[in-house]
């Protein structure tokens, strides 16, 4: 799976790239296009004109343009545009402008017409024109051989032909930033699913880790209650009965936690919220963890000092919370532990800190620690279980009390828990 969604991730760029390599040939392609355009279009100008002006001419020589233009004789032409001279210049001007207007080319310009003797033989032209526009003017022939030509030199705005495609850059610029941002949505969400696939690949792996050991002892034990002697001693029916009834009660647990995670995320979570005394409750939880803190020859304190520590929950819920921060405590500390359980009034509200000496956690972890499923590496303790459900569960019931919930840890040097409610002026009942 990881070969395939690497090669998936590497077709993806590779078209990606090849797209905007596309898109920026489609972009210069369109540049050329314009350019060709634009300069049809002064060719075009410039073609009308030469007709208009040789129209002129005829007619100031007292002729019939009809009868003049049959049998075209070249020498006859040549002698026609001999005479452009006798054509106002004001008038060659306006019969440019006219059709410039007419292909829609609005800027200013200067005209030059030269006999064959080129640019030292100026014909006529307009005022601004001088030598230097020769190089860049566009022209046309006057006369079929081309003695005569006409000069046009336009003051186009530089990058111009850029400012004709603007909306095709525009477009082509939004065009790849969509296909961009698209691919980038698709390969986080390739990424976040396979994530999530490995997540529950975990899950399951654990879950059924969870449920087996637990299964193979109700079995061991059901195996041990079908034998005979164990049937008529009491004290042996008594023990095994105890342990399937634990371990049955343990799997319900397990189970419930699975149940809650899916609640939660349906939004279906319905709290019965009491009055309920904070110090009352981390006691009986204090209590209920002694023998495994013993057994790592750890110490559990409790400074409950708080004046106020009444505050609005659903019991369960809570008692859940304690249990879950109390038990990461103990699971993630090695030999001679020492856990320290305190209360403290911040204005009006209740904070509660659990603080261990375990193995503590990197940056990365506590950026994660309450996501669901997940589970930070533990080290050199490879004796740690569950599903990963414990913090986010944790942290969902706290935020659904409208409480606050931080993580304060270093790798070697223990994790300490915050946890904050709004305090109830209620009488406990």
């Amino acid at each position: 799976m990881k070969k395939n969604f690497t090669l998936v991730i590497i077709m993806i760029c590779l078209s990606l790239f090849g797209l905007m390599f596309i898109q920026l040939n489609w972009v210069k392609t369109n540049m050329e296009v314009q350019r060709m355009r634009y300069g049809m279009e002064v060719q075009s100008v410039l073609s009308k004109s030469r007709e208009e002006i040789r129209t002129r001419l005829i007619q100031i020589q007292g002729r019939n343009p009809a009868t003049f233009n049959i049998g075209f004789d070249q020498t006859r032409e040549h002698l026609l545009w001999n005479t452009v001279v006798r054509l106002p210049q004001d008038e060659i001007t306006s019969i440019l402008q006219k059709f410039m207007d007419a292909e829609k080319i609005k800027f200013p310009f200067a005209y030059c017409i030269t006999s064959e003797q080129g640019f030292v033989d100026i014909m006529s032209s307009s005022p601004n024109f001088n030598v230097s526009m020769f190089d860049v003017a566009y022209f046309a022939r006057a006369t079929p051989n081309g003695s005569f030509k006409i000069f046009l030199y336009i003051e186009e705005p530089q990058n111009y032909i850029s400012q004709r495609s603007a909306w095709m850059f525009a477009g082509s610029a939004l065009f790849t930033i969509i296909i961009v941002t698209a691919f980038a949505l698709t390969v986080r969400t390739m990424i976040n699913q396979k994530k999530l696939a490995e997540i529950k690949s975990d899950f399951i792996n654990n879950m059924t880790h969870e449920f087996k050991t637990p299964l193979a002892t109700i079995s061991l034990a059901s195996d041990a209650l079908s034998m005979e002697k164990v049937r008529n001693n009491p004290e042996m029916l008594g023990y095994y009965s105890g342990i399937i009834k634990s371990e049955n009660k343990r799997m319900n647990k397990q189970v419930e936690k699975i149940l809650q995670a899916a609640q939660i995320d349906r939004d279906e979570l319905k709290l019965n919220l009491q009055p309920i005394n904070v110090h009352e409750v981390i006691e009986k939880m204090a209590e209920s963890f002694n023998i495994q803190i013993q057994q790592k020859n750890g110490t559990l304190t409790t400074n409950l000092t708080a004046p106020r520590f009444t505050i609005m929950a659903d019991e369960v819920h809570f008692s859940n919370i304690i249990y879950n921060l109390m038990d990461n405590a103990v699971k993630y500390s090695e030999e001679n532990m020492t856990i320290d359980i305190s209360t403290a009034n911040v204005k009006n509200n209740l904070v509660i800190k659990i603080k261990d000496n375990g193995i503590g956690m990197n940056k990365e972890t506590v950026a994660r620690i309450f996501e669901k499923f997940y589970r930070a590496h533990t080290g050199n303790l490879h004796n740690i279980k569950g599903f990963g459900l414990g913090l986010s569960y944790v942290k969902a019931i706290v935020e659904a009390h409208k409480g606050k919930i931080k993580v304060d840890s270093a790798l070697g040097k223990g994790s300490t828990f915050t946890i904050e409610f709004s305090l109830s002026n209620q009488t406990i009942t």
